[in-house]
């Protein structure tokens, strides 16, 4: 019986990179996808991921957060073995900060991605 590849949960909400599936593949990653943030906390509450992959979309106009990251982070707080990847502006960093100190286990990675970046980040 062989055992099932890891689960890597892509959540592409603007998508202003290269796709990066062929490398998760490549790595060995099973890949979920979904494009907004309801959906990828719909997915972790049934699926048990290895990695999720997700955008830091800073939002002005959210009352209670800064962006869907943070709902996501959340999310799996109950979940410390599961790395998240984070891809951001450089431009936002002191409110991609302002996320970390609420939930600091994570990686963060500037646009451009830097594939080689990632993939340590995923190895």
């Amino acid at each position: 019986m062989s055992k099932e590849a890891p689960l890597l949960v892509e959540v592409v909400e603007l998508g202003a990179y290269a796709n990066f599936r062929p490398l998760y593949q490549r790595l060995g990653y099973r890949v979920e996808s979904v494009n907004i943030g309801r959906k990828a906390i719909s997915l972790l509450k049934r699926a048990q991921p290895d990695v999720v992959g997700a955008e830091f979309n800073y939002q002005i106009d959210f009352r209670d957060r800064t962006s869907n990251l943070e709902s996501i982070l959340a999310a799996l707080q109950a979940r410390p073995t599961v790395r998240v990847v984070v891809f951001y502006d450089a431009g936002e960093q002191a409110q991609l900060d302002l996320v970390r100190e609420r939930f600091p286990a994570f990686t963060a990675i500037p646009y451009p991605i830097d594939e080689t970046r990632l993939e340590a980040a995923l190895s």
